[in-house]
């Protein structure tokens, strides 16, 4: 999970820096450059974040440069440290690779290089890139990388330079994201998009198997076999300003505030007299109906927004839907056909194991509906069929606005799929409608009492969400934000299960979060808080608002609208996020990035 970045044309070293920091989200424990300057290669790494590669740099950072490669890294293979930062090199110093991937036989690939009297410094699975290529080189770096990558079983995104090639850059990929555009000014290349919009907004997706020549103001792509390969072009609408933190403190704080855009842009077109209108789903009608399991494979808050999209369908009528860890199933004997939709959950579209389960069940015959936010990610060309959530990008790495749009998207589906089946649901889809309006007011009313009450447990190292029903995947979402960005021991559980093991953690020293909604299981809720008051545990309880009978019985309450049954998630999520956002910034953490967690898991 890393982050690369290159460029070829009129620019400076500060524009590697730039493009660098854009895509620091997925990997910041260390960064560097590489560019070819009179014949000679100048490497720059360091162990950090990009700033510290930055202030390095001060030296060269106003520089003018015709070309150059950039890195920020996850590490993967070998400790974070100055030595195994990226870009890696050839024993002659002459090429420069940066990569995102993981090389399986890079033991292999290493002793025998070394047999052949190759140097190597790092313990880097990527510096056995460099100097394949080196072995391979023979006046065209296009053959003799796309020679090296013949060689490398596993998965990889690699940019490359060469001292004595200084009017082209080669970017190969198998399985990890690259994107390219170009203007007349010069051709960039990145891992995702977010570099690239200032460039050029059509852009074109790197295929599995393809590698790029990049020379000034354009670019040729060619499969593995040395033949020369058709460009597709698709069209970004996202401005700048989208990444950029728009006066709030941290992404994450954006994004949150961003939700009930998030929910207007997912509904935008998709709804026509009240009822559901995807026409992403075109030429499915038939199939739809024919269905007799939906399959749901993600990973993480992809994998909570998929219980709930369970808990709801399940709400509107009878249907067997299971939800599967990616991670987990893609090793397993399933039973797959033409009967079973297998819808696929991922904001990035590169989820390493999503990707992998997805071949699985399209090699076993099934189809595949793709959930992401991503235009043209390899989930999405890959499925038969995509629905987007149309967030924006995502920069923070703890998912909300993101998770926000796939519940949007998976409620939407549902309504279609029982429209589908002859079910009726025009009320209930009208006051979906209302949602984002809804959103907003509820977090205008609401954010300072949601702070007021994560002020209280800022001290505390434990928690425990508990719910019921389709609140009980809103706990696992919760509990996993405030896991993710303020360290706290959180876990969450069915409220009826806490008898059978989970109350034994419970103490004066062990707060309890529990959702207790006016959902029609408000009083077994209830019965659980108080087994909870009775081990001295502190609770905080989140309530409709004209809820009387619970806020009695808490420590703390946070309110929420008295909505339809169905929309409590919403509610509920949104004010878990703000909950944990509260904690973590209350700590002084850094909240957009936490420590050892990249935004796009691109590797298993």
């Amino acid at each position: 999970m890393c982050g690369i970045y290159g460029f070829i044309g009129e620019g400076k070293t500060e524009d590697l820096v730039n493009g660098l920091q854009k895509l620091e989200y997925r990997g910041y424990d260390s960064a560097g450059i590489a560019f070819v300057k009179d014949g000679k290669l100048f490497v720059e790494k360091r162990t950090g974040k990009v700033e510290v590669l930055r202030k390095a740099l001060k030296d060269h950072i106003d520089e003018r440069i015709g070309s150059g490669i950039a890195h920020t890294r996850w590490a993967t293979h070998g400790i974070p440290n100055d030595i195994n930062a990226h870009p890696q090199m050839d024993c002659k110093k002459e090429i420069a690779v940066v990569h995102n991937g993981i090389i399986e036989n890079f033991s292999r690939l290493r002793e025998q290089l070394i047999s052949e009297g190759h140097e190597f410094v790092s313990q880097t699975d990527t510096e056995v890139i460099a100097h394949l290529i080196e072995k391979y080189f023979r006046g065209d770096l296009l053959e003799a990388v796309r020679i090296a990558t013949l060689d490398l079983e596993g998965t990889y995104a690699i940019g490359v330079i060469h001292a004595n090639v200084e009017d082209e850059i080669i970017f190969a990929r198998r399985k990890s994201p690259l994107v390219l555009t170009s203007n007349e000014n010069g051709t960039y290349c990145a891992s995702d998009v977010t570099p690239l919009i200032s460039y050029g907004r059509d852009v074109v997706f790197l295929e599995d198997g393809q590698i790029a020549r990049l020379k000034k103001g354009k670019f040729d792509l060619f499969e593995s076999s040395g033949k020369t390969v058709e460009k597709n072009f698709y069209h970004v609408s996202w401005d700048e300003k989208s990444a950029e933190k728009g006066g709030y403190k941290h992404f994450m704080l954006k994004e949150i505030y961003e939700e009930p855009r998030v929910i207007s842009d997912a509904l935008t077109g998709r709804i026509k007299e009240n009822k559901v209108s995807l026409s992403e789903l075109d030429g499915w009608k038939e199939y739809i109906k024919n269905i007799r399991k939906i399959n749901i494979i993600a990973c993480g808050t992809s994998y909570h927004a998929g219980l709930i999209f369970k808990y709801f369908l399940e709400s509107l009528r009878p249907f067997d839907v299971e939800v599967e860890v990616s991670s987990e199933y893609r090793y397993r004997n399933v039973l797959i056909d033409d009967k079973v939709l297998s819808v696929a959950i991922s904001q990035s579209g590169e989820t390493a194991d999503t990707l992998e389960s997805v071949r699985l069940v399209k090699a076993l015959g099934g189809r595949v509906l793709a959930i992401s936010n991503v235009v043209g990610s390899t989930l999405t060309r890959e499925a038969d069929k995509t629905i987007y959530i149309n967030a924006g990008p995502e920069i923070s790495v703890a998912s909300t606005k993101a998770y926000i749009g796939q519940l949007t998207v998976l409620y939407l589906l549902a309504f279609h799929i029982d429209e589908l089946l002859g079910g009726t649901n025009s009320k209930m889809v009208s006051t979906f409608m209302n949602l984002p309006e809804m959103v907003d007011n509820f977090m205008i009313k609401t954010a300072g009492q949601i702070k007021n009450v994560s002020d209280k447990y800022v001290g505390y190292t434990n928690f425990m969400y508990i719910g019921r029903g389709m609140n009980f995947p809103a706990a696992l979402e919760g509990a996993l934000k405030l896991k993710e960005i303020s360290y706290t021991n959180a876990v969450g559980y069915q409220a009826g299960e806490l008898k059978h093991g989970p109350i034994a953690l419970l103490d004066e020293n062990f707060p309890v979060m529990a959702i207790a909604v006016d959902d029609g299981l408000k009083d077994k809720m209830l019965s659980n808080i108080l087994e909870t008051k009775a081990r001295n545990a502190h609770v905080v309880a989140v309530v409709s608002e004209s809820d009387e009978k619970i806020s009695a019985s808490v420590n703390d309450t946070i309110k929420v609208p008295d909505v339809e049954n169905y929309l409590y998630p919403f509610f509920v999520g949104i004010t878990f996020q703000l909950f944990a956002y509260h904690i973590a910034n209350a700590r002084d953490l850094n909240i957009d990035m936490p420590r050892n967690l990249a935004k796009s898991v691109t590797v298993e």
